[in-house]
């Protein structure tokens, strides 16, 4: 199994900006958080992902990959819709696939051109998909292309994950874009640490629930 990439170099340039982080980095150590890398895979199943289970969409996703062989445009646009959706999706998340699949195949969307912009840009370019909004496409960045300076505001557990470490009521945008400023370049290994103190592991209390 792959995780995301990242070691010395981005620890100490954190811990060198944020001491409060720093601390909680060297109490956790290194995350190894899943990835896959390839993102048409990653597009399908965050679709599937979507408002169920981890395990119903593990299930879901394994029905998906038994029908199709493998999970390409063209395996998906052979099943049809209705095929799709018997692997236990709703008729509209079997219909984001299926047209997906169709722009692919018809170049109406470039999945190499996606990987060549920048972090805004390709967030632009995924959010034109329908099925994938900004916090979609933010993952997709993050786990599947692999950028390293992806915080989403709108992530809950990244700002309980806030809150938690800097024991503050509330987060509102501009709290949060200051520490997106201090985070960059390596937002995406600040994400993993924040979602590892929203989990409460360590035993951090969020003071918005105490």
């Amino acid at each position: 199994m792959d995780y995301f990439p990242y070691g010395n170099k981005e620890i100490n340039y954190l811990k060198s900006k944020d001491i409060i982080l720093g601390n909680e980095i060297d109490k956790i150590g290194l995350i190894k958080r899943p990835i896959d890398a390839d993102l048409f895979t990653s597009l399908v199943t965050s679709i599937t992902s979507q408002q169920i289970s981890t395990a119903a969409a593990r299930t879901i996703n394994g029905r998906l990959l038994a029908k199709a062989g493998t999970l390409t445009p063209e395996s998906l646009l052979a099943l049809g819709v209705n095929e799709i959706q018997t692997c236990g999706l709703s008729i509209r998340k079997a219909t984001y696939i299926y047209e997906i699949c169709e722009k692919i195949i018809n170049k109406e969307f470039n999945l190499d051109e996606i990987e060549n912009l920048n972090d805004e840009e390709a967030i632009k370019e995924l959010t034109k998909l329908r099925g994938i909004g900004r916090w979609t496409a933010e993952m997709l960045l993050l786990f599947s292309m692999l950028r390293k300076d992806i915080l989403s505001y709108d992530d809950l557990a990244i700002q309980r994950g806030m809150r938690m470490l800097y024991q503050l009521e509330r987060i509102d945008r501009n709290t949060f874009e200051s520490y997106r400023e201090l985070y960059s370049p390596y937002g995406s290994v600040a994400s993993l640490y924040l979602w590892d103190i929203a989990s409460g592991k360590h035993g951090h209390i969020d003071p918005k629930n105490s």
